[in-house]
């Protein structure tokens, strides 16, 4: 029997994939089905979550399972923060992968897909936000050669529309597919048992036009409005620094105008002292 224990945040608790009957399922439990029969799955992530609470909540109660297989897929949230600190983050990822290798567990790891290009932000925003994903996605592959995790670059194709839920941050049930073929198949390369690469295609009717409009304007707007007391402020913070440092680098720059007036502007001509006279 292979005790399989998911962490993470409303990715992994399958936030996208919505169910016929009522529930979710996800990229964690698509995996499981694909792994052997008697395979003991643990869906431990919780909605909304960061690093350090997965750290302090989660980590424990996988611990207790003694799993098998365990995957630590987490972060979107916290570079969407204010506290953004990849020191402190670094730190906690480490302790949890280390802490799970430990007891024998194969952990799962990930690079993470941009929050910029996934929302389609201006460049204004989408730039700083993509230097802090490229910051924790160095912690990431760093961790995982350490530890010699299963790492999977989930960043690569994972733009693609079809791969994403109508808010643009959650993956779809294509999505959700791609994740749990991508980790199913590194796990068979690594000789792991994987009885089949789950399907990419969607099984689900998807939602129509009508059904995301709602979505969006109950859910969607109360994810938004949670939030918004730390992320709007947060982006707009990073919006007028990347203007400044923008504005610094233009006024700068060898053949920016502001430069070129100053190299051109013929000096002054000193006046000469009487006594030179």
């Amino acid at each position: 029997m292979i005790r399989f224990a998911a962490l993470g945040d409303s990715v992994t608790s399958g936030y996208g994939d919505p169910m016929p009957g009522g529930g979710r399922r996800g990229w964690a439990a698509l995996l499981a089905d694909a792994l052997p029969p008697d395979t003991d799955f643990h869906n431990l992530a919780v909605s909304g979550a960061r690093i350090g609470d997965v750290a302090e909540r989660q980590l424990p109660a996988a611990l207790d399972l003694r799993p098998h297989l365990a995957s630590v897929l987490v972060g979107m949230n916290d570079t969407l923060r204010g506290d953004f600190d990849p020191g402190v983050l670094g730190r906690s990822l480490t302790h949890m992968v280390a802490a799970l290798s430990a007891t024998g567990a194969t952990v799962l790891t990930a690079r993470l897909p941009d929050p910029g290009r996934m929302f389609g932000l201006p460049g204004v925003i989408a730039r700083p936000l993509g230097r802090r994903m490229n910051a924790l996605n160095d912690i990431l592959d760093g961790i995982a050669e350490t530890h010699d995790t299963i790492h999977v670059d989930l960043a690569g194709a994972a733009y693609a529309r079809t791969n994403w839920s109508v808010d643009r941050l959650h993956p779809s049930e294509r999505g959700h597919r791609l994740l749990a073929h991508r980790f199913a198949g590194a796990l068979r390369e690594a000789g792991h048992p994987v009885r089949h690469l789950p399907g990419l295609a969607a099984t689900n009717p998807e939602p129509s036009l009508g059904e995301r409009v709602w979505w969006m304007a109950t859910k969607g707007n109360r994810w938004l409005l949670r939030r918004s007391t730390d992320l709007l402020p947060t982006l707009a913070r990073l919006a007028a620094r990347e203007c400044l440092t923008t504005l610094s680098t233009v006024r700068h720059a060898p053949d920016s105008p502001a430069s070129v007036a100053r190299t051109e502007t013929p000096a002054r001509t000193r006046p000469r002292s009487r006594s030179a006279a």
